[in-house]
């Protein structure tokens, strides 16, 4: 069985030179799925050229990131909605709130998500949630519009082992990325207390690279080093967790693998 990685934003700049190589080196190493979430409209005729050029293993999202929330965050959501009326998509993201960039547009971001969760649960698809130090405020508004049928992953998670249950409570997925290798992240110290079905792994390419490539540009072929990294924390063997966070990963966005 194959690595999905499912967070990764191969269509930006920083792919633009070698991007087949890329794909390549994540072949080799057993990564053949690739989920890229959205940031705004400015990206999405890259994000389309990819999908093209690696059907099997590209799959899209669609949404607006909180850091590309401005006041105009109105067009750019009609924009958005206009696509997906178009086409299909197998998420609603990267959404959510994000306070350490910036609080000028807090008020917009709230409103930007609480839409885009209502396209959530009116295409039922499972949104990919931010929540770099807002993970309070986003569950609750996760609490707020909360239907059996909204799903999602928390993206990048960095919180405590109380937020991360309280995630899975509400039926969503914990994204596992470069963090859990850092020396003093401290997710490694409360990861094995999370159920393995609750868990996804994902890149965040290119940033948040694992050790030993911190500071570096991060690729989906790294996610190898957090694989590494979680079977040591679940003291599983690597066939095991390819077996489990597949699984889950083709759970939470409904596909079949390749």
């Amino acid at each position: 069985m194959h690595l999905v990685d499912t967070h990764a934003h191969l269509y930006l700049k920083e792919f633009d030179h070698d991007i087949t190589q890329v794909i390549k080196r994540a072949n080799d190493n057993r990564v053949k799925e690739f989920f890229l979430p959205c940031i705004s409209s400015k990206h999405i005729d890259s994000m389309y050229r990819l999908e093209n050029q690696f059907p099997n293993q590209i799959k899209l999202m669609m949404g607006l990131h909180p850091c590309s929330v401005t006041k105009d965050y109105k067009t750019e959501l009609k924009w958005m909605k206009a696509q997906l009326e178009k086409r299909s998509f197998y998420a609603i993201g990267e959404i959510g709130l994000d306070y350490h960039w910036s609080k000028q547009f807090i008020k917009e971001q709230i409103k930007a998500l609480e839409n885009q969760i209502l396209w959530a649960i009116g295409y039922n698809l499972p949104i990919v949630l931010h929540t770099r130090e807002s993970f309070n405020d986003v569950y609750e508004i996760i609490e707020k519009h909360y239907q059996p049928s909204l799903r999602g992953v928390f993206h990048c998670f960095t919180g405590s082992l109380d937020q991360a249950k309280k995630a899975i409570d509400l039926g969503f997925k914990i994204g596992i990325g470069g963090v859990v290798t850092y020396k003093n992240g401290g997710l490694d110290k409360i990861l094995h207390e999370i159920p393995i079905e609750s868990i996804v792994l994902e890149t965040d390419a290119p940033y948040l690279s694992p050790s030993p490539f911190r500071g570096k540009r991060n690729e989906p072929s790294y996610l190898k080093y957090i694989l590494e990294k979680v079977c040591e924390c679940y003291q599983l063997d690597s066939k095991t967790l390819i077996e489990k966070t597949t699984q889950n990963a083709q759970q939470l966005f409904g596909t079949s693998g390749l």
